[in-house]
């Protein structure tokens, strides 16, 4: 649609205008700006042409402005106000004073291992801050690129583009058992891996992993009680002769918490990387940065990639 009305000034022009009107001086406007006098003076000639009104006038008592200028000076002030909140919109991240709510994608090892000391540091931090954990599934990156994920922390190979990610630590494969397990002692060999009767967890992003190695290296598990997750399964080992396979994090935590014994693993298992991930159109989201910085300094690794 055509239309009569001038063209809206740039910023600076808006700005050179609230500045000659407070100062009622071009050399004045010019200190305030840090520039020259002859290029306030030209930007001062943009501003009469675009309007066809001198705007200010010199007067002996300072440049005068004109009733043009009377009637512009505050909608010029409140666009200035609009555009300094703009840039203030989203540019801050307070977590001692957030109520924000963060969305985390992640196995049911990472509540184990991960969770717990995240939320402590959380509400350290961030008393009024609140947390959930997602599931990693197929479903993960439409949720990080939505905004309705955060984060993602795991092992995630599928989240390619559009996204970034860091890594925090390596993950190797051990062997979990009762810690008075009446067969094994402080080492297992492949023929007694064979031999002893184990718990399968089927969960998790790293079982094909662990599929995988069974597979090329030709090894029968003699699996007696096969499991969705990682829930009871400390319970679980700390009752029976049962033999699990799983990451060292993750073994780790549950021995110390239900005295059982890790145990190197004797099949070859592909290591792998746990990282965390998250979608570029919030890299430089004020509160996703922050949570990604808490992710990195609780468990960042130094063999780990910086950031």
């Amino acid at each position: 649609m055509l239309t009569d009305d001038p063209p809206l000034p740039d910023t600076r022009l808006l700005h050179l205008l609230d500045l000659l009107y407070d100062t009622r001086s071009v050399t004045r406007a010019a200190e305030h700006l840090g520039l020259s006098q002859p290029t306030v003076s030209i930007w001062l000639g943009q501003l009469r042409q675009q309007y066809g009104d001198p705007l200010f006038v010199r007067t002996p008592g300072g440049m005068a402005p004109t009733p043009r200028a009377d009637a512009m000076i505050g909608p010029a002030r409140e666009a200035l106000d609009a555009m300094r909140r703009l840039g203030r919109a989203g540019a801050e991240f307070d977590p001692a004073t957030s109520t924000r709510h963060f969305r985390i994608c992640m196995t049911d090892a990472s509540h184990i291992t991960l969770l717990p000391p995240w939320l402590a540091h959380v509400r350290a931090l961030a008393p009024s801050v609140s947390l959930s954990a997602a599931r990693i599934d197929a479903q993960t990156a439409d949720a990080l690129a939505s905004g309705e994920a955060d984060l993602a922390v795991g092992l995630v190979p599928w989240l390619e583009s559009g996204f970034y990610q860091q890594a925090l630590y390596p993950q190797d494969w051990v062997c979990l058992v009762n810690g008075r397990h009446p067969r094994l002692g402080d080492t297992l060999t492949q023929a007694e891996y064979a031999v002893e009767a184990h718990v399968g967890i089927s969960a998790g992003t790293g079982a094909p992993l662990l599929a995988q190695a069974m597979a090329d290296g030709g090894v029968q598990r003699r699996v007696l009680l096969e499991l969705p997750g990682f829930l009871g399964l400390g319970a679980i080992l700390s009752t029976t002769d049962l033999v699990a396979t799983l990451p060292r994090q993750i073994g780790e935590t549950l021995a110390r918490a239900h005295g059982l014994r890790v145990l190197a693993c004797p099949v070859a298992i592909a290591e792998f990387t746990v990282k965390q991930h998250w979608h570029a159109r919030y890299h430089h989201d004020a509160g996703n940065r922050w949570l990604r910085g808490v992710c990195a300094a609780l468990f960042l690794r130094p063999q780990a990639n910086p950031p």
